[in-house]
């Protein structure tokens, strides 16, 4: 009896295989090159996943059916506790199926300041945490730099760090825009629950997700607003590690987040 498997359980079989350190795939018996065909046999090709009804009777597509669920789930939820619940027991986003680990916030809820990065990458995967790698040492560096660190018990000086995606892409790939749809109201609801004074979009995502524009280099270092309250855009730590000269513009930004939390105190 044959067993199938589906794209993800593949994709999650191959990636621990990686992980472990497979270089070369190789079959149960030795294969005789020189006596294979001259023409290789084509590959079956591959169909496209879109956006199926849910059935057949309905007029809405599964990411529309999402993005409402989406919508009244988020609206049901009162504390980020029940927020994450929920989150986690979302569905309709296929990007879950691929992800090790749902990456909801890291730092104090309770902070003034709340960062809104991009999609977790392999490090925050594994620990279900946004920003531990190298951009995450980088960001702490940053803010510690105002006087902001994301362990601070105490409010005045913590960061609260979440993201518009809360699991990883395969290989690292961009959102799509129905992805981002699904869970933008997940995202709308953590700000609101968190009620932070001062948000900081981390990136071009970030601001795709909230300000519905992209652009970070033309974006970054002016004030936004986001569900009434001023959003900084900032280029995103993995930017700056690329492009050491930008690191000017974000400490220009840094000061002014900072000044901005001055004149509120």
């Amino acid at each position: 009896m044959e067993t199938q498997i589906d794209y993800w359980q593949a994709h999650a079989l191959l990636e621990w295989q990686v992980d472990l350190g497979v270089t070369e795939a190789i079959m149960d018996a030795p294969v005789n090159r020189y006596e294979l065909p001259d023409h290789a046999p084509k590959p079956a090709k591959v169909q496209a996943v879109k956006d199926a009804p849910v059935d057949q009777g309905s007029k809405l597509s599964r990411t529309e059916e999402g993005v409402e669920v989406a919508v009244q789930l988020a609206k049901s939820v009162v504390s980020l506790e029940g927020l994450r619940e929920v989150l986690a027991g979302f569905d309709y986003c296929d990007l879950k199926r691929g992800a090790r680990n749902l990456v909801f916030s890291d730092g104090n809820p309770k902070a003034r300041v709340m960062i809104v990065g991009e999609a977790p990458g392999r490090d925050e995967d594994i620990q279900g945490k946004p920003f531990v790698g190298r951009s995450g040492q980088l960001l702490d560096k940053m803010f510690a730099a105002i006087g902001l660190d994301r362990h601070s018990p105490d409010s005045e000086h913590a960061l609260y760090i979440t993201n518009p995606i809360p699991w990883r892409p395969p290989e690292n790939r961009d959102p799509t825009p129905a992805e981002i749809a699904m869970l933008k109201p997940f995202l709308i609801r953590h700000i609101e629950l968190a009620d932070p004074e001062v948000i900081v979009l981390m990136g071009n995502w970030a601001c795709t997700a909230l300000l519905g524009r992209a652009g970070i280099t033309r974006l970054r270092g002016n004030w936004q607003t986001v569900l009434g309250k001023p959003a900084m855009p900032m280029t995103h730590p993995a930017y700056l590690l690329r492009n050491p000269i930008a690191k000017r513009d974000a400490w220009a930004d840094l000061l002014d987040i900072q000044a901005r939390l001055k004149g509120a105190s």
